[in-house]
């Protein structure tokens, strides 16, 4: 199951220092405007400290983590909606994300030009959300063109589904955000073959000063994002691009050393995953073999079958039962099934079972 996050922002904010920090890319970064104009694309592991600790214990081949390809979309201006800057194209490339990573800047430096002079966050996310919502609007009005033709037809699905499409019309055309309609998820699978902009998930990106990071406390700028954010029901993420630019380039002791000196227990790429992964709703099931040890990535509420149609699509229709140790159990029984047996720590269970972040299983098929 593929996940891809698109990093978007106004112009010269610091998206492609994060993106190059997070993905150790060496995608340009200049100061000036539309330094990014097609977008640099990366896939990055997912850190998973289980796939670790189950590979150092048992006799494997190799190990595999989950994998996040994240996206850098060209900078955004007022007006993209209409074609300015590079507008049509920034737009059509955040409709192939699963999730948004919008990046804020919430620190001040007189070397790095801001397009808008100052430094405002509010009024920077503001800018952003008013042209997905108008790039939006453009779609639903589109919509409701179409589906006011079928409607003189009488055709039942058109007749129930132009209602919600009125309502998102209403929102938008005040150039209020569609989120504050607070759709169920019903309605949200009713439009998702428009694929709306301003329904993606979103998470703002703070990226703040090397004071910050060094004090701990929030400055104005990043406590302007928390509250947006709050108000808005996104995730909210503060990252050093700075910091994180020079942490990628060093070596695994080198990394920890640094990271002790900025009183960080983890990169800002596992902080943003870990986020990524809980608004999209995702999970993690384990596989271990003589082959291999690897993650999969899971939509929370996965059936057995469902998750093993993740490793193949015939494994759903030919499943029977999952072999399921939690990766507790699995640790306290040092990592070995037989013994998870014995103690009775290894269940068998049916296509009825949701599978639960952290299962290591075993599955068993049919013909």
């Amino acid at each position: 199951m593929g996940i891809r996050a698109g990093i978007v922002g106004i112009t010269n904010i610091g998206k492609t220092t994060i993106f190059n920090a997070l993905t150790s890319s060496e995608a340009e970064s200049t100061n000036y405007s539309f330094s990014t104009i097609k977008p640099n694309n990366a896939v990055v592991d997912v850190p998973d400290y289980r796939v670790d600790e189950i590979f150092a214990h048992v006799t494997s081949a190799k190990k595999v983590y989950n994998h996040l390809e994240i996206m850098d979309i060209a900078g955004l201006v007022k007006g993209a909606s209409r074609g300015e800057g590079l507008g049509n194209k920034f737009l059509s490339d955040i409709k192939l994300v699963d999730a948004i990573l919008h990046v804020v800047r919430c620190f001040d430096d007189e070397n790095v030009i801001h397009v808008d002079k100052t430094i405002n966050p509010a009024r920077d996310i503001e800018n952003v959300e008013t042209e997905l919502i108008i790039k939006d609007l453009e779609t639903v009005e589109n919509r409701i063109s179409k589906n006011e033709k079928l409607l003189k037809s009488k055709n039942k699905e058109a007749t129930d589904i132009h209602p919600l499409y009125e309502k998102l019309y209403a929102k938008m055309s005040e150039l209020e955000h569609p989120r504050t309609l607070k759709l169920t998820d019903q309605e949200l699978e009713n439009i998702k073959d428009m694929n709306l902009l301003t329904v993606k998930p979103v998470i703002f990106v703070c990226n703040i000063s090397e004071n910050e990071l060094l004090e701990g406390k929030d400055s104005d700028y990043t406590k302007a994002v928390k509250e947006y954010a709050e108000k808005t029901g996104c995730g909210v993420v503060k990252i050093c691009g700075k910091v994180e630019a020079e942490l990628s380039l060093l070596g695994a002791e080198e990394k920890a050393e640094f990271l002790k000196d900025y009183g960080l227990d983890h990169p800002g790429l596992d902080l943003l995953i870990r986020e990524t992964y809980n608004l999209l709703g995702l999970g993690t099931y384990l596989t271990e073999g003589e082959i291999e040890v690897k993650a999969w990535n899971i939509r929370q509420g996965m059936t057995a079958p469902q998750a093993a149609g993740v490793i193949h699509t015939d494994f759903e229709k030919k499943f029977i039962k999952a072999e399921v140790i939690s990766y507790k159990d699995f640790v306290e029984c040092n990592f070995d099934r037989n013994i998870a047996k014995s103690k009775g720590k290894a269940r068998l269970e049916g296509k009825e079972y949701i599978v639960q972040d952290g299962d290591v299983i075993i599955f068993r098929f049919g013909k």
